[in-house]
């Protein structure tokens, strides 16, 4: 063997999993006791229900961490796996916690006689071992592991449950936007949208299938837009829904675009983005991360809107907003407009279809854009300036947390 040669070697950082950071003790990162942070509270449509289940049959229901607590996401599987007309459960892994509660919970339930089957990503960065201590404790348990597909990321955050009502099979469970981790639960800015909606769960089990091995299963229509999925389609439907709005656009029809996502950089949706705003389609942005898009170009009939938020908590929530002549249609997704989540990761996006859902997504965008305290404009110069657009101070983040503290939800 030839000694490693020094031309070979490449120099790194001296910390490279800055995540670490966040299990420090606050007072060592701030220099003060950080005993004010706000505290998660119960979702005001599951704080007093005697089963969550049957809440979640009757009526969608949004979660966003990290101002509603985790906790309900841990006791609807708690409560899953005790129920006895409960058969099946599948849910998929993409990053566990050091002491998974989620784990806990699937575990109880096999061993009350459920089959459940978990799709762990063992190539989760910086988690794999986690992700490999949880595979080989849950496989002796009595669950059915499968670790996805060679050379795919399972990005998806999904679970499918099936619950026996009259002997007929039905099916409601949950889709996130981000990790079922109790740790980053706190510290993330997700949403997880609770549902029994037929059409979207039938989905997402068919996709279940398909990871499971059942190849060429999953086959989805092109106008099929509940759940759109990767790699199979989904840049394809983005690229439909974008050229609807320029249509709108050129037939003097009112038509915009409002995306948050954690990265854009994918160059061919960039691309159809930059058409969009030459034709005249209004379209905002907001990236917590990379940006690759321009913000602004002189035959453009209309600049694009970019910014950033960098808060006490990470946004990691992506939401997808088309102004559709009007029917406003508002997806929630696991993927960011990249290249590896839309060529290379199995991830879903999902339309939301309750009016007062999607009217709460769009108030806490509208009020992100609002930020004069966090947010920073990105544009052609790459000055990242802070946006200081005058009146009261607009903090997003403090303010949603008592926006969504004080809301009077009808059931």
């Amino acid at each position: 063997m030839h000694p490693t040669k020094r031309d070979s070697l490449i120099p790194g950082s001296r910390i490279h999993n800055f995540k670490d950071f966040m299990h420090f003790p606050p007072q060592i990162l701030s220099g003060s006791d950080q005993s004010h942070r706000r505290a998660p509270f119960i979702h005001p449509l599951l704080a007093n229900a005697d089963s969550l289940q049957k809440v979640v049959l009757k009526r969608d229901v949004l979660l966003n961490f990290p101002y509603h607590s985790f906790n309900s996401l841990v006791d609807l599987l708690r409560e899953a796996a005790i129920d006895p007309t409960v058969k099946q459960i599948k849910i998929t892994a993409y990053r566990l916690a050091h002491y998974s509660q989620i784990i806990h919970a699937l575990v109880s339930a096999a061993n009350n006689g459920k089959e459940v089957i978990v799709i762990i990503e063992l190539r989760a960065r910086f988690d794999e071992e986690v992700n490999l201590h949880w595979k080989t404790m849950i496989e002796e348990e009595g669950v059915k592991v499968y670790i996805g597909i060679p050379g795919m990321k399972i990005h998806t955050k999904a679970c499918v449950i099936t619950k026996l009502i009259n002997n007929e099979p039905v099916l409601y469970g949950f889709i996130s936007t981000g990790n079922l981790n109790e740790d980053t639960a706190k510290y993330y800015c997700d949403f997880c949208l609770l549902t029994a909606d037929k059409r979207i769960m039938t989905y997402i089990n068919r996709l279940f299938k398909w990871l499971e091995g059942n190849k060429g299963i999953l086959k989805q229509p092109n106008s099929n837009y509940d759940l759109m999925v990767s790699p199979c389609c989904m840049r394809k439907q983005f690229i439909r829904l974008i050229d609807r709005e320029i249509r709108h656009i050129k037939n003097k029809k009112p038509a915009a675009i409002l995306l948050k996502m954690n990265s854009l950089t994918d160059n061919i949706l960039i691309k159809k983005l930059y058409q969009a705003a030459a034709a005249g389609v209004e379209i905002r942005i907001i990236v917590r991360g990379i940006c690759c898009a321009a913000s602004h170009r002189k035959h453009w009939k209309k600049d694009i809107n970019i910014i950033s938020i960098v808060d006490e908590y990470l946004e990691h929530a992506r939401v997808f907003i088309f102004h559709n002549n009007g029917k406003e249609e508002t997806y929630l997704s696991s993927a960011d407009w990249m290249i590896r989540n839309l060529d290379h990761r199995v991830e879903t996006t999902v339309r939301i279809k309750d009016e007062m859902i999607k009217r709460e997504m769009k108030d806490y965008l509208e009020l992100q854009f609002r930020d004069n305290v966090k947010a920073r404009m990105l544009d052609n110069s790459q000055q990242n300036t802070f946006c200081r657009h005058g009146g009261n101070k607009i903090r997003s983040q403090v303010i949603w947390y008592q926006t969504l503290k004080n809301k009077i939800y009808t059931s």
